[in-house]
């Protein structure tokens, strides 16, 4: 049964030294972007398009920064668990 939100989140942490730069944010937005529904980054109060590099970059997101990831549709689970994989990993850094 979904959450109350009608969404489905993870919180993850970055770990990488560099936080969440460029090559990252672009790693997360072409993973993001094979999701049928939305993906979302909420760090604080503010929430954007994880499919957007531009956005992702916006969040200034350091070491240590905690991050939730949320997406819509149930049919992208395997996509949030990749991103939170990914972000758990370090980017493979």
């Amino acid at each position: 049964m979904p959450p109350s939100d009608g969404t489905y989140s993870r919180h993850v942490t970055i770990v990488n030294v560099s936080g969440l730069h460029a090559r990252c944010a672009a790693s997360m937005a072409v993973l993001a972007r094979k999701a049928q529904g939305g993906v979302w980054i909420r760090k604080g109060s503010e929430r954007i398009d994880a499919k957007d590099v531009m956005d992702i970059l916006s969040l200034g997101c350091q070491k240590d920064s905690v991050v939730t990831l949320s997406i819509e549709n149930s049919e992208d689970m395997d996509i949030l668990n990749r991103l939170a994989a990914l972000v758990e990993n370090g980017f493979g850094e």
